[in-house]
């Protein structure tokens, strides 16, 4: 049930929601006549919109969460490698049945160098269906992925049921069966490596974290941004989500940290 709540709750409260709401709500009470209420609504609404699209706002929120873990020198010996999903394009690749990234594919990229790299390490791709639509599962996308640029398919382990990130670490420890002294790789995007870390620890499944796919340079400051408003406006919804998923793990004690650190 979890998996599916939070994707609900996200659905209502993500920053283009809480705009259309608060929108509404000031529409709704200028026909009752609370204006003044009305007017706070709407004015709330037009700064919320503001700070997303036109500013720095969104690179401000995500940067300590993607400096929380620095990569570190790439170890001589790889076991294995977990690549988190995330990063295909689910209703694309359900239908056509490739391959297509969205924009936090980086982190498939990263694992297929790492896999290429380290010919003996085994692949563990966590992603299953999507938690409140039908769709093929990332796992096979992402499978379909290393095995066009030559991974042997026995090196490549499938969860496909995963729904979160919490399930993703569960399901790759089953799955990885590690022995003693391997050196096993986390990869997924920076801004969601602090959470994923925190839930890999609760599994008790040792990683390295390897983060990928940055989406700030960390050195934006705050400052007016109105030249790419569209991703302005992605960004800051990543980082909200991000801090949510942060806090609502730690409050229902699946972390154990509000940011989970080195």
């Amino acid at each position: 049930m979890f998996p599916y709540l939070t994707r609900i709750f996200w659905l209502l409260v993500q920053p283009l929601s809480l705009v259309v709401l608060l929108l509404v709500a000031g529409l709704a009470l200028s026909w009752l006549r609370r204006r003044w209420i009305s007017r706070m609504l709407v004015g709330l609404a037009l700064l919320l919109l503001f700070l997303c699209s036109f500013t720095t706002f969104g690179y401000v929120l995500i940067t300590p969460l993607e400096q929380r873990f620095e990569r570190p020198a790439e170890p001589a010996r790889v076991d294995g490698i977990v690549v988190l999903g995330g990063g295909m394009d689910g209703e694309v690749n359900s239908v056509r049945g490739g391959y297509e990234f969205n924009r936090s594919g980086d982190r498939f990229v990263e694992a297929l160098r790492l896999a290429l790299h380290h010919p003996n390490a085994r692949i563990v791709i966590a992603g299953g269906p999507a938690a409140l639509v039908q769709q093929e599962p990332e796992a096979l996308a992402g499978k379909r992925f290393f095995e066009a640029f030559g991974i042997a398919p026995e090196r490549i382990l499938l969860d496909d049921q995963s729904r979160n990130t919490e399930e993703n670490a569960q399901f790759a420890k089953q799955l990885a069966k590690v022995s003693a002294g391997e050196t096993w790789l986390l990869v997924t995007s920076a801004f969601h490596m602090p959470r994923a870390v925190g839930l890999f620890r609760k599994a008790d499944f040792p990683v390295i974290p390897w983060p990928a796919d940055y989406l700030a340079s960390g050195a934006e400051g705050v400052r007016i941004k109105p030249d790419q408003s569209t991703e302005n406006v992605s960004v800051s919804s990543l980082a909200l989500r991000e801090w949510a998923g942060l806090l609502g793990y730690y409050l229902t004690g699946r972390i154990d940290e509000v940011l989970p650190g080195p």
